[in-house]
């Protein structure tokens, strides 16, 4: 018997990515296509589009039964809706239907990127074997999602856990989203990049002035792009301990491209947890780095379609720490 795949998306301000994947979380086929972020909505479909088409034309697309897509948000799962803030062209953008219509009728299912990534931490990463878990994806912007009670919980919107929206700092810069001071307005790749130039970092004989390049020139010792981490991570350890005190969990997994910083990023961000989370049920969290790395998306967002859409004879198969992840959607 072949075994069904799902077609993933993973949708974020700087790439598109998709995949087929299996249930053992193997992703078959790759596509991927850069954002147009700032174009207007009909250019960033057409880039999902054009993912679609790339994973459809091989014999594989046969066996694909339905397709889960993980987004920046906010996402409405319910009305099948995206208005991710660093996409300012998709705002209630019918992003379900317009890739039910592609895909000829499949079944679609919808959820942010930060649910998406724990689903793929306590299926296969850093979370498994964990009940209560924060698991953020640290990169363009800043994503989080929640396990409780060991099951996956997307809330009704699909955006439980949005950790990067959370305002730690009540006089901080206006965020995109409206509010201010939010950990993603402190955290994200592009305003650790922006905050050291603003203190006089230079970037190398590239130009490249992003996140990866100050965590290069932090690792040699730069003070200002070291500063600029640390306060990234001043605003990461503020929202987690926030997290934690209200939802009682256990760790906290990072992911995402800004995790790549390394010790960069997780040794601040161990040393300030100690400065917010300082409730007796806080004090123990463990912070961990994710180990599904760039796949998150695609495998959680399989992960979280896969017990809707698979055969009954496929669902009995499954492995335990499967049944876990996929029985709390």
């Amino acid at each position: 018997m072949r075994t069904q795949l799902v077609a993933a998306l993973d949708i974020g301000g700087t790439k598109i990515a998709g995949g087929l994947v299996d249930r053992a979380g193997r992703i078959r086929l790759r596509a991927r296509r850069d954002t147009p972020a700032l174009q207007d909505g009909e250019t960033v479909m057409g880039a999902v589009s054009e993912v679609l088409a790339e994973l459809s034309a091989g014999p594989q697309w046969r066996r694909v039964v339905a397709v889960g897509i993980a987004s920046a948000g906010p996402v409405d799962a319910s009305e099948g809706t995206v208005s991710p803030v660093n996409v300012p062209g998709w705002r209630g953008f019918p992003l379900v239907a317009r890739v039910r219509r592609v895909t000829g009728g499949l079944p679609v299912g919808l959820v942010g990127d930060g649910v998406a990534m724990a689903a793929a931490e306590h299926w296969r990463g850093a979370a498994r074997g964990w009940d209560n878990a924060l698991c953020l994806v640290v990169s363009t912007g800043v994503g989080a999602g929640l396990v409780i009670g060991g099951r996956v919980h997307p809330g009704p919107s699909g955006n439980a856990g949005h950790l990067g929206h959370i305002s730690v700092d009540l006089d901080g810069d206006l965020c995109p989203c409206g509010g201010r001071g939010c950990v993603e307005s402190i955290a994200s790749g592009p305003n650790i990049a922006r905050r050291a130039l603003a203190a006089g970092w230079r970037p190398g004989p590239d130009g490249e002035i992003t996140a990866a390049a100050v965590a290069s020139a932090a690792r040699a010792g730069d003070p200002v792009a070291r500063a600029s981490f640390a306060r990234a991570a001043q605003g990461l350890a503020a929202g987690i301990a926030a997290a934690a005190a209200l939802v009682d969990v256990e760790t906290a997994v990072v992911g995402g491209g800004v995790a790549g910083a390394g010790d960069v990023l997780f040794e601040p961000l161990r040393r300030s947890m100690r400065d917010y989370a300082t409730l007796s049920f806080t004090r123990g969290l463990v912070v961990a780095p994710a180990l599904t790395g760039g796949d998150a998306g695609l495998i959680g967002a399989a992960a979280l379609v896969t017990a809707s859409y698979a055969r009954p004879d496929e669902k009995a198969g499954g492995t335990p720490d499967e049944t876990a992840v996929f029985g709390g959607v």
